[in-house]
């Protein structure tokens, strides 16, 4: 009886020991959006087996280094944020202000400064849309899938969740954890295992899961060297240097992060930059003739003009090019443009930016030689773009065509150019007012309006236009242009009042020109 007795005392007192007490798990929260995800679990788990920290402190900007710094341990980890495969988490109300950067956790998982939050995780759950997109998307910089990234990000945890598309919102998502929950899903939590059920209730919104990048060892080797590119502990030299072996091996490596690479290297500051070690590992990478030509030629072999721009760009940070070689560069890259037609709106806005300081002015001469397949509005969008005069005023008498893609040019070589000559101005105006009613006279005026006109006499015209015009985007257009410039003459809002044409929706942009005339009188 006695040894039944000693050892009903002894399980008592390793259920009270502090190794029992280290059971107890911690759910970590980043509250980004909405409260619903975080207070589901908070309701729903044994308060006497979680404890609960969230993560975000609103109005701090360093609030995740304040949580690494304060060693909180983390065994479930809870994000709640907008997210579209982007750069960030972030909230849908203006007046929230808090976000959580991507970037960030990635630096704090890359240099080990986060062993708390990071280490002991057994699962992540991101109740973001497309937080887990296979797919690389448009809407982030650093052109590779959100999936992947927050397998290196979260490299050690067996179990992250996520959503391959859209993601419920809160309340939605609230409602559906607690039915995991009513089903035993308690049991389940923070044993690293994936959950059918789980899976299964969020079945209609594409959920799905997945774990770090432990388990590859090519994964693993690929994290290692994007970390390179995060880790704190390294100098500016060492990260230089690791950049350099990147392109020294995978032709792509470099290509597929040059958005970090950009970032790395502009935020080194002025002291790291003048330190011997920094300048020694630069003109290593500027004495590679092999890395940098087959870098070039990579470059030259990208379809898409802004990258080709971005990594010729990069090649004059790294040594490669000199400034009048980059022109060069770009250059080659224009009339490649105009040799295959594929010069749009995009486009010229590049060409435009290209040349923003007359850097690329030497070059007309050749562009203008060039091979070109491109329409004529095409071929004079690139060269006024470069300081052709002929074309230029081209451009002006293209913003009133009849075609739609001749006045989207001319209105990106405006954006790029705004014409602030008086007699310019009433001419493209002129022509404009005659433009029949379409998409293409609304683009027209658009363009117009955001140059800010001030002169009388073309503000008259559009008045005139105005009670002539049969459209009712036209005359919401014309009105724009009023706005625009400021106008407060309030015999104006007569005409508008006598002619404008009625829709039935409601208050518009017309409306809005009448009450400032008004308030003006």
């Amino acid at each position: 009886m006695w040894i039944r007795l000693a050892l009903i005392a002894a399980l008592a007192l390793a259920g009270s020991s502090p190794g029992a007490a280290a059971e107890r798990k911690t759910v970590c929260s980043i509250t980004v959006n909405s409260t619903d995800e975080r207070e589901a679990f908070r309701k729903r788990l044994p308060p006497g087996q979680y404890d609960f920290v969230e993560l975000l402190e609103k109005g701090r900007t360093q609030w995740l280094e304040a949580a690494c710094h304060r060693g909180v341990q983390c065994d479930v980890l809870v994000v709640s944020g907008h997210f579209n495969a982007g750069d960030d988490f972030y909230s849908d109300r203006i007046d929230n202000g808090a976000y959580l950067s991507v970037d960030e956790l990635e630096r704090a998982s890359c240099s080990d400064s986060c062993p708390g939050i990071f280490s002991r995780l057994k699962e992540v759950y991101l109740f973001g849309c497309e937080s887990l997109n296979p797919q690389a998307t448009r809407n982030a910089s650093h052109g590779e899938s959100s999936r992947e990234r927050m397998r290196r990000i979260f490299s050690n945890v067996p179990v992250i969740y996520g959503f391959a598309s859209a993601a419920p919102v809160g309340s939605t998502a609230a409602m559906l954890l607690n039915k995991y929950f009513d089903s035993g899903g308690a049991g389940e939590m923070a044993r690293g295992h994936a959950s059918a059920t789980l899976l299964r209730l969020f079945g209609r919104n594409s959920m799905t899961h997945t774990r770090g990048v432990r388990d590859s060892p090519v994964d693993a080797a690929y994290r290692g060297q994007i970390c390179q590119l995060f880790d704190d502990r390294l100098s500016a030299a060492q990260k230089l240097d690791a950049i350099h072996r990147m392109m020294q091996g995978d032709k792509s490596g470099a290509h597929a992060v040059v958005d970090r690479i950009e970032k790395l290297l502009a935020a080194i500051p002025e002291s790291a930059r003048a330190s011997p070690e920094f300048a020694l590992a630069l003109a290593r990478i500027a004495q590679d003739e092999r890395t940098r030509e087959r870098f070039l030629a990579a470059a030259r072999a990208t379809a898409q003009p802004a990258m080709r721009a971005r990594l010729t760009a990069l090649a004059g940070t790294l040594g490669w090019l000199t400034p009048a070689q980059q022109a060069a560069e770009h250059a080659g890259m224009i009339a490649d443009l105009l040799a295959r037609d594929a010069l749009g709106f995009a486009e010229v806005d590049l060409v435009c930016s290209l040349n923003q300081d007359g850097a690329l002015e030497d070059h007309l001469a050749q562009v203008a030689r060039a091979p070109s397949r491109a329409s004529p509005v095409s071929r004079a969008a690139a060269l006024a773009c470069l300081g052709s005069v002929p074309a230029h005023e081209q451009m002006l008498r293209a913003l009133s065509s009849p075609a739609m893609k001749d006045v989207q040019l001319a209105q990106a070589y405006l954006r790029n150019r705004p014409v602030t000559d008086t007699a310019e101005l009433r001419a493209m105006a002129t022509g404009v007012a005659r433009m029949p009613a379409s998409d293409a006279q609304v683009r027209a005026l658009d363009t117009l309006g955001r140059l800010r006109i001030g002169d009388r006499e073309i503000l008259e015209e559009f008045a005139r236009s105005f009670a002539a015009a049969t459209s009712l985007d036209v005359q919401r257009a014309i009105a724009e242009v009023f706005i625009r410039s400021g106008y407060r003459k309030p015999e104006l809002a007569v005409v508008l009042r006598q002619h404008r044409l009625r829709s039935g929706g409601g208050d518009d942009v017309i409306d809005q020109l009448i009450r400032r005339l008004q308030a003006a009188s």
